[in-house]
């Protein structure tokens, strides 16, 4: 007979964790404090066209994801396009991505060049990451590829999206962001990117019927209030003051939330969940009449942004409009964070006309803001050692959110192969 488990918060986790427990015949109840699943892979009405809050791409090495895609009847759903890379630096747009764009990119000295170019090359080919968990990242990089390439090529993407927390990130964390894209090519100058039809609302949606169909439930709007602990065993889920019995739960939701909805943890667990940051991200979602680049990412080197770059979505995924995703990455609790959606609107106008001068007024169509408060965690060195082990001192209880598959960046197939991996450790004792 199956064991009947509570699983906290339907993004990609979750809904994975739910997933393979209703496959192996047990009862997962999810919960999600959301009008809807997904997390950062959820999509809005903007004005008329279905698609996600924040930006999603898929790699050719993305195993879990297409995995589950196979398994779900959606592998024909899956397209591959081949996109380009621009880097915008000294005002002027220059192709990036490649051995022969980095060669003839204005703004760099050559053995500056090589020195970079190799870097990449062998960051591709590193297969073992442990000896760069406990070096910092930017000492790493600096030493690699020099002064002038890191102040090129390097620094603001560092300083535009951690800003304070810059200077002390793990070397292992860039290394695995440097892989994933380099092995998403097919050849040293073409690059493959996918994309799911309908987005990850096609996944999404697969995913909800298929749980529910194996008798697993969902339930939106419904956050919960408290995990109950009695002894050292977890005992019940609250939700708008009803208390819901469990044999066991599995939590997915950010960690720094953890402490408040888990009251009864040990003391020093509670403190190591609240000693961990995250950034926060202000996403801008523009709709223009027509396209800014031909670019699918466009990375940005410009005392007068303050943004490491942004995502010309509509150049992976054809769409009716032209969509560019704009992300103002921070700290949580850097004020900037609080500032009026207007501020953030106005920026964007100003960067994509500056970009691309053509573009006026009128070519604006739409632009939304989403805000996201725990959209990356900050992995320092040695940052596997800081977090307590998934499977909680508290019989029956299970902890962990992107966080958890360190060194790699966050995201879809990540976290479903986390999430389905976590479900089996979880129903095996």
């Amino acid at each position: 007979m199956g064991q009947r488990i509570a699983v906290l918060g339907a993004g990609p986790m979750g809904l994975a964790v739910a997933y393979q427990l209703a496959k192996d015949g047990h009862k997962p109840i999810l919960f999600e404090a959301d009008d809807r699943i997904g997390g950062m892979t959820a999509c809005f009405d903007f004005s008329g066209l279905k698609i996600e809050r924040y930006y999603h791409f898929h790699c050719i090495s993305d195993h879990a994801f297409l995995t589950v895609l196979t398994e779900l009847g959606l592998a024909e759903k899956m397209r591959w396009v081949e996109t380009k890379m621009g880097y915008w630096y000294q005002d002027r747009l220059q192709p990036w991505g490649n051995p022969i764009a980095l060669m003839r990119f204005r703004g760099l000295g050559l053995i500056a060049k090589i020195r970079y170019g190799l870097h990449a090359f062998l960051s591709t080919k590193r297969n073992d990451w442990t000896q760069l968990d406990k070096i910092e990242a930017s000492e790493w990089i600096r030493r690699w590829v020099g002064e002038e390439a890191w102040e090129v090529l390097w620094r603001r993407l560092f300083d535009y999206k951690f800003y304070n927390y810059a200077s002390g990130l793990s070397a292992a964390w860039i290394w695995s962001r440097i892989r994933r894209i380099g092995r998403s090519r097919y050849s040293l100058f073409r690059e493959k990117l996918g994309y799911l039809e309908g987005g990850s609302t096609t996944l999404l949606d697969a995913l909800k019927t298929k749980i529910e169909a194996l008798g697993g439930e969902i339930h939106l709007r419904a956050k919960v209030d408290c995990v109950h602990i009695i002894g050292e065993r977890v005992t019940s889920v609250e939700v708008a003051g009803i208390q819901h019995p469990f044999d066991k739960v599995i939590s997915t939701i950010p960690l720094p939330y953890v402490p408040k909805i888990i009251p009864g943890l040990p003391t020093e667990i509670q403190e190591k969940f609240r000693s961990l940051k995250n950034i926060a991200v202000v996403c801008v979602i523009a709709k223009l009449r027509k396209t800014l680049t031909e670019n699918f990412w466009l990375n940005t080197n410009d005392p007068q942004m303050d943004i490491p770059g942004l995502v010309e979505y509509s150049n992976l995924r054809p769409l009716d409009q032209h969509i560019i995703y704009i992300p103002f990455y921070m700290p949580g609790e850097h004020e900037k964070f609080s500032d009026p959606d207007q501020i953030f609107i106005e920026k964007t106008r100003a960067y994509l006309q500056k970009i691309n001068p053509t573009l006026t007024t009128e070519d604006f169509i739409d632009i939304r803001v989403n805000r996201y408060r725990h959209a990356q965690p900050i992995c320092d060195p040695g940052y596997l050692d800081s977090l307590p082990p998934a499977a909680l001192p508290i019989h029956g209880l299970w902890v962990a959110d992107t966080s958890y598959y360190y060194p790699e960046d966050r995201g879809i197939s990540e976290s479903i192969g986390f999430g389905r991996q976590l479900a089996k450790d979880a129903t095996a004792c």
